[in-house]
């Protein structure tokens, strides 16, 4: 297995992607600590994961509270031992629709606040624990990308190219420590998106601006997300794994 005897933080595990990277690294011998806002949705899963065999332990609270953040990577890394992987897949109350020229400031920086926010608190939280360690993982999920034509995404494009610097910044820091920080970053995961979204264009854009035409599913995001957390990736930091299935070209 991948990540047997691992310690898997995930913030926002109850969600599409959470949910399936929460399956994936369990199912390669991690033992998941799910934390959400939810604690329904979160015992829930964590049932799901223990009748597959897999180890899993669930912890209510918001990835924006610094406080109970700190509280929670103490407690495991007490409970547990350690703490080996930290990803944060929350959502980053993005609003998508509206032209730049015709959106609210507020509405423009929500995003980009609550994605620097919770990656910085959750990331440095966990790097605190792993420096002790000497070994660890920090994974983010989204990464730089080009605006695409026809659409209107607000600060979203923005938050993600914010969150790029902080991995920049992070992962030369935390590297002589040991510590690894890796991007996902993919072109959109359709199985995401809620039936009658009234999003069928889109999809449909999406799948044809691919290489491959089709685009990553929940199930790629969890592999490559437990390759990326495992010694086979030992020599990747500083960088985004190109699982966009060809939309964006390096």
């Amino acid at each position: 297995m991948l990540l047997e005897g691992r310690n898997a933080i995930i913030y926002g595990a109850a969600g599409g992607i959470g949910s399936a990277v929460a399956r994936g690294f369990a199912r390669e011998g991690a033992t998941v600590h799910l934390t959400g806002r939810t604690l329904k949705k979160l015992e829930a899963l964590a049932d799901e994961i223990r009748a597959a065999g897999g180890k899993a332990e669930t912890a209510e609270f918001d990835a924006l509270d610094e406080a109970a953040i700190d509280e929670h990577a103490a407690s495991v890394a007490s409970s547990a031992g350690s703490v080996d992987i930290s990803m944060n897949v929350i959502t980053h109350n993005d609003v998508q629709g509206t032209p730049l020229v015709e959106m609210s400031l507020e509405d423009l920086e929500s995003p980009v606040r609550t994605a620097v926010r919770t990656n910085f608190l959750t990331a440095r939280a966990a790097a605190r624990h792993m420096i002790g360690q000497g070994s660890g993982v920090i994974l983010m999920f989204g990464g730089d990308g080009d605006p695409l034509p026809g659409y209107h995404l607000g600060g979203l494009q923005v938050a993600f190219s914010a969150m790029e610097a902080l991995r920049r910044g992070l992962a030369c820091e935390l590297g002589p420590q040991g510590i690894r920080v890796v991007t996902l970053r993919t072109g959109g995961i359709p199985e995401t998106i809620p039936a009658g979204a009234g999003l069928d264009d889109a999809i449909r854009d999406m799948v044809e601006a691919t290489m491959l035409k089709r685009t990553a599913s929940l199930e790629d995001v969890a592999r490559v997300a437990a390759f990326a957390a495992s010694d086979h990736a030992r020599s990747m930091t500083a960088t985004a794994l190109n699982i966009t299935c060809g939309t964006m070209v390096d």
